[in-house]
């Protein structure tokens, strides 16, 4: 019997290759936790004609135990802002775009769930750090896809109505994948 067969502990933001963990100051999702302005650290980019950036994406950490030929597997995944990589430019920021970074945040918990639930489903074998490698990164594939589509739809909060849509989608699949 193998004692810990891996160990591995990932971490991604959109748009970001920083390392970034929780004991820097990350946020942890929660759906009583509203993002505010203050959340934001970083300084604007110079020059950039953005309004706001969310640093935001999934982490996980996981263990397996090799047991009578079978893997079994703990993993914690969970969404998270980086206030030191988020930033906004306060002559232009308002409560839409706040909603629009919020949103960005609340689509990352939403993959971190889709995450969990495929790692729930999945029959690990011994190879359990390149499957949880592939999961992970199909799984940010489709987030990053996922995040472009909403601000293209949305014209970055500039399409209110679009905005409105989304806001309403992405908070019933947070009640419908609540638990």
């Amino acid at each position: 019997m193998e004692l810990i067969k891996n160990l591995g502990v990932f971490i991604v933001f959109l748009g970001l290759f920083q390392g970034y963990g929780q004991e820097d100051g990350a946020i942890l999702w929660e759906s009583s936790h509203r993002l505010s302005w203050e959340d934001f650290k970083s300084p604007p980019h110079a020059g950039s004609r953005i309004a706001a950036t969310t640093a935001s994406g999934i982490a996980y950490q996981f263990s397996a135990l090799e047991q009578a030929g079978e893997m079994e597997v703990d993993c914690s995944v969970n969404a998270y802002f980086y206030p030191e990589a988020s930033w906004y430019r306060p002559e232009v920021a308002n409560d839409i775009i706040l909603s629009h970074e919020q949103l960005h945040f609340d689509i990352s918990e939403l993959f971190a769930r889709k995450m969990r639930r495929k790692i729930q489903g999945y029959r690990f074998t011994s190879n359990v750090k390149a499957e949880m490698k592939k999961i992970y990164n199909d799984i940010i594939k489709e987030l990053r896809d996922f995040q472009s589509r909403y601000d293209e739809e949305t014209n970055f909060s500039r399409a209110q109505e679009k905005q409105a849509e989304w806001n309403a989608m992405i908070a019933e699949e947070l009640r419908r994948t609540a638990g």
